[in-house]
C-alpha cells in the first residue's frame, strides 16, 4: 500500500502536532496539523510516538502497512460474528472507530474476498423473512436505508423469483386481515381507518387494500 496522506507526501518525516486523549485507553493522532489516527496508548508507546516530535515514514508505514489493516480487520470480523451488515453499515461502523477511508476500504476489500459480507445475499435473506408480512415497497425502502444499492435489490428479487414463488401482496393483505380478526361489515368508519392506516404504513399501496377491504366485505 502506498500512502496517500498529504502530511507524508515528498517528506522523509512529518510531525506530530497533537495527542488528544480519545478515552481511558485510546488516543486521537494529529500529525501536521490533522487528524490522522487513533492509536491505542500501549501502542503509542510501542512506537515511541510523542507529541512535539517527528515521525518518521517507517513509522507511518508501520502504522498504515500493518497495525491499522491488522486491527481493522480484527474488528469487522469481530461485528460479523455478532449479527450481519451490509457493506455500508460495516463502513459506518468503522468510521466511527476513526479508520482512514484508505483502512476502511482494506478491510472491506478482505470480507468481500471471503464472503463475509455479501449484500447480494443480505437483501435475498431479507426479503425472504419479511415477504410474509411487509410490501415489497416497504422492504426496498428499507434496504435502501441499509445503503444496498436499488440494482442489488432488484437482482435480490429476481433470483428468489426464480428460485421460488413469492408471496403475492393482496394475500399478504388478507392474511393480516384474518390475523387481526378484521371484520369490514362490523367495522366502524373509525376502525376501517386505521386499519387502511396501519396496512398503509406497512408498505402496502392505497388501491390494494381497498381493494381487498371491499373483497372481504363481498365474500363475508
Amino acid at each position: 500500500m502506498t500512502l496517500n496522506r498529504e502530511f507524508s507526501m515528498n517528506k522523509n518525516s512529518s510531525f506530530v502536532t497533537s495527542l488528544e486523549e480519545y478515552d481511558k485507553t485510546r488516543v486521537k493522532v494529529y500529525i501536521d496539523g490533522k487528524f490522522a489516527f487513533v492509536l491505542y496508548k500501549s501502542e503509542l508507546r510501542s512506537l515511541e510516538i510523542k507529541q512535539d516530535e517527528v515521525i518518521s515514514q517507517e513509522t507511518l508505514q508501520e502504522v498504515y502497512e500493518k497495525l491499522l489493516p491488522l486491527r481493522g480487520k480484527k474488528r469487522a470480523l469481530n461485528l460479523l460474528q455478532k449479527k450481519s451488515y451490509t457493506e455500508k453499515q460495516l463502513r459506518d461502523k468503522l468510521e466511527s472507530g476513526f479508520y482512514p477511508d484508505e483502512i476502511i476500504d482494506i478491510i472491506i476489500e478482505y470480507v468481500k474476498q471471503y464472503h463475509y459480507i455479501d449484500d447480494l445475499q443480505y437483501a435475498k435473506d431479507y426479503i425472504t423473512y419479511y415477504s410474509e408480512y411487509r410490501s415489497r415497497g416497504r422492504i426496498e425502502m428499507d434496504l435502501w436505508k441499509k445503503g444496498i444499492e436499488k440494482e442489488i435489490v432488484k437482482d435480490a428479487y429476481y433470483a428468489l423469483n426464480e428460485d421460488t414463488e413469492l408471496t403475492d401482496e393482496t394475500v399478504l393483505i388478507k392474511a393480516i386481515l384474518e390475523k387481526k380478526h378484521y371484520d369490514y361489515d362490523m367495522a366502524g368508519y373509525e376502525e376501517k381507518q386505521k386499519m387502511t392506516a396501519y396496512l398503509y404504513r406497512k408498505g402496502f399501496q392505497i388501491d390494494k387494500i381497498h381493494q381487498m377491504l371491499e373483497k372481504q366485505s363481498v365474500s363475508s
